[in-house]
């Protein structure tokens, strides 16, 4: 491992005027779910909207004018791509970025607002970085790797070097992981500033690789079968740098669920007023699912790597919350097929202080008896309390009423 903290130092001097040093705000909400004191390195602040301009621009200032003059490529599922676009930018060079096909429309928008050439291929990232590498080997690019270089790393470590610099106290830091660059840049500046500082990295367990690649002592690829919301972690295999970097620096490796993850998206909007992606809200989200075992004198800093999650995503993760959390529910009744019917309904729900979100009319649908139509009703309510009391109400109104329950996709 060539990482040294001078690397850090010298990253954090040619980031100084370029980034954000972003804050690290305390959660009181998070602090009384958890027993100990949660903060949270805001990252998702930050300029292009991730931490990943740090190690992209602390690679490209160091290029040589004859490799600016041919510009740089790289492959990114969204936020290393926007990341390098900006610091391209910055040094007017030309940059070409390979995303997966399926990269959300908020980051390929945001880096083609950069002014980078923006190349969709591949259904992976991995695929997306293949074809990266043979534009490079065809127009003699230079490759800036989303984490696999070392310049790339000690770019990330400047966070570690921010969080211990502000926040003295901490005993553990929280890092999402995908292919290892943030938590190994992290991890060994962490370690080397305060040696008893825990380390724990997060990985989406539907694009989980760090665990198997440690025991098998390589980086190994993950059968990546099943989609993540949290796309910015997406990788199916560890860097060659990285891993030894996790394996010598990183405490413990856990794993958080897609509902753990859209909780954690949900409680920083709701409790900290922050947007933050599923990559972003990895750690905390392990924090929420007590995977991350505290004590009550720790001081805990979760990192929020990014906030680019696409707009529509991001309500339909805040509105599945809503349901599992009792906020929202979804009936269905029988009512006669006369008019005034639907507005005594109505009358019933708003008599029991629920809020309608959607109401649909059903006859062929469901078959409904003549002379009656099905209704079903999405209503917001307070809290499942709540729930129960508007059902009691509209029973006792006379209606029959069914309530669907939160359905099993898997």
């Amino acid at each position: 491992m060539s990482l040294r903290l001078s690397d850090i130092q010298d990253a954090r001097k040619i980031l100084q005027g370029i980034i954000i040093p972003t804050p690290i705000l305390s959660d009181e909400q998070l602090s009384k779910q958890i027993g100990a004191k949660a903060f949270l390195k805001a990252e998702c602040l930050q300029r292009s909207g991730s931490f990943k301009v740090r190690g992209a621009y602390n690679k490209i200032a160091r290029l040589s004018d004859d490799e600016k003059k041919h510009g740089v490529v790289t492959a990114s599922a969204g936020n290393h791509a926007q990341g390098v676009a900006l610091a391209a930018r910055l040094h007017n060079i030309k940059a070409t970025i390979v995303l997966p096909e399926f990269a959300p429309l908020t980051k390929i928008t945001a880096t083609k607002a950069q002014g980078a050439e923006v190349v969709l291929h591949g259904a992976t990232f991995d695929e997306s970085v293949a074809y990266s590498k043979h534009l490079q080997e065809t127009y003699g690019y230079t490759y800036v790797h989303a984490f696999d270089d070392d310049l790339v790393i000690a770019g990330q470590g400047t966070i570690g070097w921010e969080i211990i610099e502000d926040l003295p106290e901490t005993t553990v830091v929280v890092v999402p992981i995908g292919g290892g660059g943030i938590i190994s840049g992290i991890a060994f500046t962490v370690k080397n500033l305060l040696p008893n500082v825990r380390v724990i990295g997060v990985q989406a367990e539907n694009c989980a690789s760090i665990k198997e690649s440690l025991k098998a002592g390589k980086p190994v690829e993950t059968n990546y079968s099943r989609f993540t919301i949290a796309d910015g972690i997406a990788v199916k295999r560890p860097g060659e740098k990285t891993l030894p970097i996790i394996k010598e620096f990183v405490d413990e490796v856990v794993e958080v669920s897609e509902e753990e993850i859209a909780n954690a998206i949900f409680h920083c909007v709701q409790n900290t007023k922050l947007v933050v992606e599923g990559a972003g809200a990895a750690g905390v989200a392990a924090l929420l699912a007590g995977k991350v075992k505290l004590k009550p004198d720790d001081t805990v800093c979760a990192v929020l790597c990014g906030g680019n999650i696409d707009a529509n995503l991001l309500t339909r993760v805040l509105e599945q919350v809503l349901v599992r959390r009792g906020r929202y529910i979804f009936l269905k009744l029988l009512v006669a097929d006369r008019p005034g019917m639907l507005a005594a309904l109505t009358k019933t729900v708003a008599e029991a202080r629920a809020n309608i979100i959607e109401v649909f009319h059903r006859r062929a649908m469901w078959l409904a008896p003549l002379g009656y139509v099905g209704i079903e009703l999405l209503l917001e309510v307070r809290d499942e309390e709540h729930a129960r009391q508007v059902i009691g109400h509209l029973e006792e109104s006379g209606y029959h009423v069914e309530r669907e329950g939160v359905g099993d996709w898997d």
